[in-house]
């Protein structure tokens, strides 16, 4: 029996655009190594000439057949070259592209780069759309819990070895904002805010760990060092480089995340702590060292691993966690619907809905309950 195919779309071929590019060739490597389904990409969308040229260079120089090229998602949509479309464009783009995608007659699985959407209320409106489309199967990029350090804690906190997870805490201490198309991501109008346009991970980690939902969120932020000397049409950029946020859950459980973007000088970007009543693990993040221990062992029964996950095959931007994102997408595709999207639309709604209560709560200096901005 000759194996299935399923065809790819990318719609917007800027830096992440690319980097599905790059993942979606190793993965067809491998399935087809296995002899179990083709993947294709047969189609790239971008309004932005640059893009779109990089994007077929890149796809020329993996040894590809060029990809058609469309200056629109609509047109792509239209071709009926497709089976499946990853959403990498410009945040604000995503609720438009999202309910034409989810409205097209003709149906095509998606997976969208987080964050979901810039608002509550537009990631709430494409939830209610894509419940009228069983046939459709919609994933949120929130793909660094599939990093290996990541996954590992959390396949130690789901044993049951911390205990009764108590307190998570998260630090990122990172490189500023990268330049992207038109600088687009400068600007809270465009991104949602940093808590929504980068922290929407770490919220959605938060909630894995600590298997609850939010209760409220208290932040302070603001942007100190970086971007203030940039101009564009005559405005300074508003996003905040730095913050604290503490979520409360229902359960009982704390989180709190320790952003900063003008720490380059760090050995790790991400640094995860969870806290038991009866343990603590933590992760490391590119150093891949996962420890954890019970509290009548002491500190000479911490045990240290290395985390790694052979089903890798390119490490990428994020240590591979976008490879093993494609490879749960191409499963769910290959289910038919039997099984669910490993990341779906409510974890991409609470992501969003976090980052934005932190956006208030800095804003306006008070703690902010997520019953106000999930609303009815």
């Amino acid at each position: 029996m000759a194996a299935a195919t399923v065809r790819y779309g990318i719609v917007g071929v800027g830096m992440m655009g690319r980097e599905h590019l790059h993942n979606l060739v190793h993965l067809a490597a491998e399935v087809e190594r296995e002899q179990s389904v083709n993947v294709r990409v047969t189609g790239l969308a971008d309004p932005h000439h640059e893009s779109l040229s990089l994007g077929l260079q890149l796809a020329d120089e993996l040894g590809l057949p060029a990809p058609q090229t469309f200056s629109g998602h609509r047109e792509l949509l239209g071709s009926g070259l497709c089976d499946a479309v990853i959403v990498s464009s410009p945040n604000m783009t995503h609720y438009e592209i999202l309910m034409d995608i989810i409205n097209h007659p003709q149906p095509h699985h998606i997976l969208v780069e987080k964050p979901l959407c810039t608002t509550v209320q537009d990631c709430k409106k494409v939830i209610e759309a894509a419940k009228q489309r069983p046939d459709i199967i919609v994933q949120v990029g929130l793909e660094y819990r599939y990093m290996p350090p990541v996954a590992k804690l959390i396949d130690i906190v789901k044993s049951g070895t911390l205990g009764q997870v108590r307190m998570v805490a998260i630090r990122e201490h990172r490189f500023p904002f990268l330049v992207k198309v038109n600088n687009w991501n400068r600007f809270n109008c465009n991104s949602g805010g940093t808590l929504v346009e980068k922290c929407c991970h770490f919220f959605d980690l938060m909630r894995l760990f600590a298997a609850a939902n939010p209760v409220r969120v208290m932040a302070s932020g603001a942007i100190d060092v970086n971007h203030k000397d940039e101009m564009y049409n005559g405005k300074v950029p508003d996003i905040i480089d730095n913050a604290y946020v503490i979520v409360e859950f229902d359960n009982g459980s704390r989180g709190m995340l320790d952003l900063c973007m003008f720490a380059e000088g760090s050995r790790n970007e991400q640094e995860i702590s969870v806290v038991g009543d009866i343990g603590k693990g933590e992760a490391l993040v590119p150093e891949s060292i996962v420890r954890f221990g019970k509290r009548t062992e002491g500190r000479d029964g911490v045990v240290t691993i290395m985390a790694e996950d052979e089903r890798i095959k390119y490490q990428g931007l994020h240590h591979g966690s976008s490879y093993l994102e494609h490879l749960n997408f191409l499963s769910a595709i290959r289910a038919q619907g039997a099984s669910g999207p490993s990341v779906n639309l409510s974890d991409g709604l609470l992501s969003v809905a976090i980052g934005v209560a932190g956006q208030l709560s800095i804003e306006q200096g008070r703690f902010v309950t997520m019953e106000e901005v999930l609303g009815s």
